[in-house]
């Protein structure tokens, strides 16, 4: 337990002398020199972080709107180096309204629909990022979240070999540290997007969050697929999909460390991962935790946040072939900027 203890505080002393998780993040995303559209420049919210990442040079940006309004309702921000483009008035509206139809013609939509389409900025953003012409999306800070991921499921689709898109929450631990949280923080999934999993879905988000955990936390995950039962301890066909996930998991990436079934107390506490699950490498040192579906995943993650002080940060998507991340209608311009940052990371 010493050595334990003593890990938790070197990671401690880290935290402490290079500034909090989103300080790094930020930091990992000016060295990628990414280029973000930022969909919604009739929100001032929207471009304050326009001014700050650029200012901060954690990405180029691109924001979309009407040039004279947003600098006429944002007098006093710089908006210097930054990308300003109108949807209605691009000179490549008629390129990308010609990909949209190409992509959704099957679907019944005729090269006129396809033209009003893309004047709107989220459907104009994405067929941006499809083009090539941007590397990150981040929308949603005045628009709901089926605004933003219509066109990303239509225009971008997911990654191969993906079967849905899905969400995660990085789990910031409160000054001081946790003792059941060895890396400083948690990764959470799936707390905002999917209600439901098959067993293959949930099989993908665990794999994309451990992914996510790698290249966005710099983490090495140590995944536990969650459930109200540990290894067999119950029997349920709750509990049949999720240990269906972790063999479907195992599989298609044999070289993660991932188990379970496991219960919260297992996956996280050594004393009672020992008594459940002796033989695992994973139970009692989970820092990647799969919850097995979306009523479990939101209500554990503001159970963290509220009462054990965690930092939540997220939802954050994976799984579309290219990044694009939604934002909370309630965020903060700070919310944005770490949410342009996260999605540099994603481009990796």
């Amino acid at each position: 337990m010493a050595g334990f203890m003593d890990k938790v505080k070197d990671l401690g002393r880290k935290i402490a002398e290079s500034g909090t998780i989103v300080e790094e993040i930020k930091k990992k995303a000016a060295e990628l020199n990414r280029k973000i559209v930022l969909c919604e420049g009739e929100d001032k919210r929207v471009v304050e972080a326009a001014a700050a990442c650029t200012r901060e040079k954690i990405a180029r940006i691109i924001l979309l709107g009407n040039e004279e309004e947003i600098k006429k309702n944002n007098p006093n921000v710089d908006l210097s180096y930054i990308e300003i483009i109108d949807p209605k008035t691009s000179p490549k509206l008629d390129t990308y309204a010609n990909l949209l139809y190409e992509l959704r013609k099957a679907k019944g939509m005729t090269e006129e629909q396809a033209k009003e389409q893309a004047k709107d900025a989220t459907f104009f953003g994405a067929l941006m990022l499809k083009a090539g012409d941007a590397d990150g999306l981040v929308s949603g800070a005045c628009h709901s979240t089926a605004n933003t991921l219509r066109p990303g499921l239509q225009i971008i689709k997911t990654a191969p070999g993906v079967s849905s898109v899905s969400s995660f929450n990085l789990m910031v631990a409160p000054a001081g540290g946790n003792k059941y949280c060895e890396d400083g923080l948690l990764i959470f999934a799936d707390c905002g997007l999917n209600p439901t999993y098959t067993a293959e879905g949930l099989a993908d988000c665990a794999i994309a969050t451990a992914r996510s955990a790698k290249e966005i936390a710099g983490i090495e995950p140590r995944v536990a697929m969650l459930s109200f039962s540990t290894m067999g301890s119950a029997k349920h066909d709750l509990v049949t999909n999720v240990q269906e996930a972790v063999k479907i998991a195992k599989e298609k990436a044999p070289e993660l460390a991932l188990d379970g079934e496991l219960q919260f107390d297992a996956a996280l506490v050594p004393e009672v991962a020992q008594l459940k699950a002796p033989d695992s490498k994973v139970a009692g040192h989970a820092n990647v935790l799969i919850f097995p579906d979306l009523q479990s995943g939101n209500i554990g993650y503001k159970i963290a946040e509220r009462l054990g002080g965690f930092q939540a940060i997220g939802p954050i998507c994976q799984g579309f072939a290219k990044p694009l991340n939604d934002l909370s209608r309630g965020c903060k311009s700070s919310d944005i900027v770490c949410a342009v940052a996260i999605t540099a990371l994603q481009t990796r």
